[in-house]
């Protein structure tokens, strides 16, 4: 039996993104078609004949990220730093991404922090690696999870603090309709999550209050 069970699960394994078959733009298009009809419209009357068309073209840059390798950014780091090996932080990345349960956006910022241990990496590739992992359909805690082990096994940092905080419409349009509600995750490894101090450090100086 337990041979049966290991079988069917690796056949429901999920299929990486190289495996799955990318429908066509046309397909992609007659689908916007019909989503407009579902909802109510006429998809052929003059103000939605180039919609599918611009639907499609919109999805392709807000989910671009499915087809950029965040490790690419982060290969090359910068070791002349004059011994530099305090804590480094980009604070408040803008971001939006796209609930993986009803497509609506989330909008929010990140905070990311390391202790580097041989190098420091470019400052704009955190918020590159921020970018591709949100222009996804997301979770919250997921996309939390998937920067911090991006930059974690990359850089191997002596620690990382990764804070998102950010405002879902699937709350404030749909289901409960609270405006104004924010989300805060946050993800710690190796000198921030062994030391309390580090983390409280790192909430100050995310909240602007320094050191």
């Amino acid at each position: 039996m337990d041979a049966v069970l290991n079988t069917a699960g690796k056949k429901l394994k999920r299929k990486s993104q190289n495996e799955l078959s990318r429908p066509s733009r046309e397909q992609a298009e007659a689908a916007v078609r019909v989503l407009l009809a579902w909802a109510g419209d006429d998809p052929v009357r003059e103000g939605l004949l180039d919609t599918p068309r611009r639907v499609a073209k919109a999805y392709e840059q807000i989910f671009g990220g499915y087809f950029e390798d965040p490790a690419e950014h982060l290969k090359r780091t910068f070791d002349d730093v004059g011994g530099y090996k305090d804590i480094v932080m980009v604070r408040a990345i803008p971001f939006h991404s796209h609930c993986e349960h009803h497509v609506l956006p989330f909008v929010g910022m990140a905070h990311i922090a390391y202790y580097p241990a041989e190098g420091v990496v470019g400052l704009s590739k955190l918020a590159r690696v921020v970018d591709i992992f949100a222009k996804r359909l997301q979770t919250q805690e997921n996309l939390t999870a998937q920067i911090t082990s991006a930059i974690d096994e990359q850089l191997a940092p002596r620690g990382l603090a990764v804070m998102l905080e950010a405002e879902h419409q699937c709350m404030t349009m749909r289901g409960v309709q609270k405006p104004g509600v924010s989300t805060i995750t946050t993800q710690f490894t190796g000198l921030f999550q062994d030391e309390p101090a580090e983390q409280a450090k790192f909430m100050t100086m995310v909240r602007g209050g320094g050191l």
